[in-house]
């Protein structure tokens, strides 16, 4: 199966070729499979931050281990993901999928209710971990995208996720 021989190649990539960039078209399809992730109920509650800029990239590093791939790479994907869950979240996206999928309102109501008690039931801790696995699942879809585009990708850890809030201004909005 070829998308079989295309995991296959896949690898956490060490050392990047600082020469090399990820080209436009590619970046747009990898940008779609990150729109196209499975997430729990629908809820994708994270965003994406693309850096391509050395400086910022630069002042990521000391924040992320030192890793040098966070400076070699093309682009750095930064994957966001929300601290809370509220109900307002849950009406916007009832909304969104009654225009993206031309479904009266009227008809999402009982499946926005069902998310707001099933969500509200959780722990803090619960939610906390929840949200964060969303993001995991659109890291997973990137990584194929990646691997059938032959494009080297690393994902990471290992970095102080309070810093990075502060260099990328995250509580800002």
């Amino acid at each position: 199966m070829e998308f079989i021989n295309k995991m296959e190649w896949r690898y956490a990539t060490k050392l990047f070729d600082t020469t090399r960039k990820i080209p436009r078209e590619d970046l747009e399809l990898i940008k779609r499979s990150i729109q196209l992730a499975p997430s729990s109920y629908g809820l994708q509650l994270y965003k994406v931050i693309i850096i391509e800029n050395q400086k910022l990239k630069e002042a990521l590093k000391p924040i992320s281990d030192n890793q040098n791939q966070i400076t070699d790479c093309s682009h750095l994907f930064v994957f966001c993901n929300y601290t809370s869950v509220n109900d307002e979240y849950i009406d916007e996206y009832v909304l969104l999928k009654s225009k993206t999928q031309q479904i009266d309102i009227k008809q999402l109501e009982t499946y926005g209710t069902y998310l707001k008690t099933k969500l509200s039931k959780k722990t803090q801790e619960q939610r906390t971990n929840w949200l964060k696995n969303q993001s995991y699942l659109a890291l997973g879809n990137l990584l194929a995208a990646c691997a059938d585009l032959k494009i080297d990708a690393c994902p990471m850890e290992g970095f102080d996720s309070e810093q990075y809030n502060r260099v990328l201004e995250l509580e800002k909005g």
